[in-house]
């Protein structure tokens, strides 16, 4: 844990949601909610609400590195996380900065689709991303369609949800994370990891008639913070559940939509 009369430190690279519901604003704010100092490197602006995303300018690679570096020289990071990364070239940059820093307590989100239904990463950049972030990362968060493109299955049962993140784990070599807040017919949000030996799974009750936005941008930015605060791997996923499951529950009503409490 860390020594009281220090701050812990987490770095967010990912896009601006301007929705504030996803993206670099979940991600402070779930910091914040932690005790956490955040920091961000944003990589892509959107014009977004939770009900549709209109436009994604991305930021160039060079600046997305500059923000990187001004944060790791001012700060001691202990965990980060990335969001939306949206190219390949920003994806080569955003490893690269973690890779020359051997950084450890890297949470991927490989984001890929928003919740409205619009494409979020390149579809060119898939091998990027698996190929070049992938290894650096300490989990991978998949959400249910996301895994189903990176193992190629389809994805029904709490079975497939085993095997998927097995599968994957055992592919890239890395702890995977496979979400089944959307499984079919299921009473229980079940989240699978598996870390290479074993099986863990966290369980929630659905919170039922509230569709919210940005959960997985606020889970994977719990795992994180939790990490920043120095509890493991296991642990952190065990308190980011809890975290956004009652960020969930407790949503506010914010005009026509919802918004996670956090």
């Amino acid at each position: 844990m860390k020594r009281r009369g220090t701050t812990a430190v987490a770095l967010t690279v990912a896009g601006s949601d301007s929705g504030g519901g996803a993206g670099i604003q979940a991600d402070l704010k779930t910091f914040r909610a932690h005790g956490v100092f955040g920091t961000s490197a944003i990589t892509c602006i959107t014009a977004q609400n939770p009900a549709r995303v209109s436009a994604v300018q991305p930021i160039s690679p060079r600046l997305v590195t500059e923000q990187m570096d001004r944060v790791f020289e001012a700060f001691p990071v202990g965990a980060a996380k990335t969001g939306m990364l949206y190219d390949a070239a920003i994806i080569e940059a955003v490893a690269h900065g973690f890779a020359r820093r051997k950084f450890a307590n890297l949470v991927v989100d490989p984001v890929m689709m928003a919740s409205s239904g619009a494409l979020l990463l390149k579809k060119n950049a898939v091998t990027a991303l698996t190929t070049r972030l992938f290894p650096l990362a300490t989990v991978v968060t998949p959400n249910l369609a996301e895994a189903e493109v990176l193992a190629r299955c389809t994805i029904r049962t709490l079975d497939d949800l085993r095997m998927a993140a097995r599968a994957l784990a055992e592919k890239y070599g890395i702890p995977f994370l496979v979400k089944g807040g959307h499984l079919p017919g299921a009473n229980r949000a079940v989240d699978v990891l598996f870390d290479g030996k074993r099986f863990y799974e966290y369980r929630a009750a659905i919170v039922p008639k509230i569709k919210t936005h940005g959960t997985g941008c606020t889970f994977s930015a719990a795992i994180a913070a939790n990490l920043a605060l120095g509890h493991g791997l296991t642990g952190s996923i065990a308190r980011a559940k809890r975290f956004v499951t009652m960020a969930i529950r407790d949503a506010l009503k914010v005009g026509r939509h919802r918004a996670l409490r956090i």
